[in-house]
């Protein structure tokens, strides 16, 4: 099949979900011709996704969530006003969306929590059948263990997943451990998407906390705390587009710019990963056997069920600011979860290509291939994004 990717840019996670997954399509025959990504001024889709995807990137202007400078928590009311305000802005971009499908003509769109899948399928009424994709929505199962007290939370979160996900085939949730699938409330429970990189990694234990922040300007938590830790090595990385490849703030703090090879090479190596309960990041660390603290962002509800689940699922703690003291007294008590966790990563590959390939029977696809891939890079050029 001639496969279309949808991704949402902001943070990591989705963006190597989609290589991971790109990965194990193409081993099984299919093609994925395009990549649409959702990007937003400030924000930079990182190299290692053009390189690892394989496929034309067309970017696309998309909704984001606004941080607060001052204690890098979401800004809610700025994040809607600025989505109201922009809206002319994403209706050209849902127009231009609809444009480069109806060039590129795939058999079926795959999209990673992206905002504009279901609002596509409900405006344009797509017939080409889309698969959504995302750890977000096994908070739509009911055995799924929300924060305490979160009832209208739930509410908004859950009502966001199925916006993304209108008129979808199929929903599959990304999830830390396996879990009984609920298809009455059309959720299909599967293994984490991980890049080969890491499953190739040999991890080995080394002195220093690796930290992994959505947005850099949760940084001067770090170097609050190290300032009183200074004989603890820490290797960070940041999105800070002001900074260089490498700052070194002094002999053991070191602020590294977002980099998807040398991210694992360290994550391989380290003593512990401290992370904003991003869940691939997460699935990374627990694949190689190394604990966790999850720091959800603040007045981010998502993160603080990922946080929840990762405890649950044994990756670590969770805690609500970057005091690696946290994870210092932690560090004894912890558990290793890599054989348990691999064993049900080793079944994403059968389950993947079984259920697209059970889409595909169920819509009678065209299991065609693209017989001239250089075809599909000359598209490119009149698939620009909208300025």
């Amino acid at each position: 099949m001639r496969i279309l990717f949808m991704v949402q840019g902001e943070g990591r996670g989705h963006l190597t979900q989609a290589i991971s997954l790109g990965q194990i399509l193409r081993s099984a025959g299919h093609d994925i011709v395009a990549s649409m990504v959702g990007s937003s001024p400030g924000r930079i889709i990182p190299a290692f996704f053009e390189e690892q995807i394989l496929a034309p990137v067309i970017q696309i202007d998309a909704p984001n969530i606004i941080y607060n400078a001052q204690n890098g928590g979401m800004n809610l009311q700025k994040t809607v006003f600025t989505h109201i305000s922009n809206l002319p802005k994403y209706l050209r971009s849902l127009r231009h969306i609809h444009q480069c499908i109806e060039q590129i003509k795939p058999d079926l769109i795959i999209s990673f929590y992206e905002t504009y899948g279901g609002l596509y399928n409900v405006m344009y009424r797509s017939k080409i059948p889309m698969v959504c994709v995302a750890h977000q929505y096994l908070l739509l199962h009911p055995k799924f263990v929300f924060p305490e007290k979160s009832r209208f939370n739930q509410l908004l979160i859950n009502l966001n997943s199925r916006s993304t996900s209108w008129l979808s085939a199929k929903r599959l949730a990304l999830s830390f451990r396996e879990i009984q699938n609920e298809e009455k409330f059309g959720v299909s429970v599967v293994p984490p998407l991980l890049r080969q990189e890491v499953v190739n990694l040999v991890p080995k234990k080394g002195n220093y906390f690796l930290v992994y922040m959505t947005h850099h300007s949760l940084s001067h938590q770090i170097i609050h705390w190290h300032l009183a830790n200074p004989e603890t090595p820490i290797h960070c990385f940041w999105d800070n587009p002001d900074a260089s490849e490498e700052f070194i703030f002094d002999e053991t703090l070191t602020f590294h710019r977002i980099n998807g090879r040398k991210y694992l090479e360290m994550l391989a190596g380290c003593e512990a990963l401290v992370t904003t309960a991003g869940f691939e990041s997460v699935c990374e660390a627990m694949y190689l056997g190394k604990p966790v603290m999850m720091v959800p962002v603040p007045n981010h509800f998502e993160q603080e069920c990922n946080a929840i689940d990762g405890v649950i699922s044994g990756a670590g703690i969770t805690s609500k600011s970057f005091d690696l003291s946290v994870l210092l007294d932690y560090l004894p008590r912890h558990v290793d979860q890599s054989e348990k966790f691999r064993s049900w990563y080793k079944h994403g590959r059968f389950i993947f290509i079984n259920e697209i390939d059970d889409l595909g029977r169920k819509y009678n696809l065209n299991s065609r291939s693209v017989t001239n891939p250089e075809s599909v890079k000359t598209d490119q050029k009149d698939l620009t994004s909208i300025s």
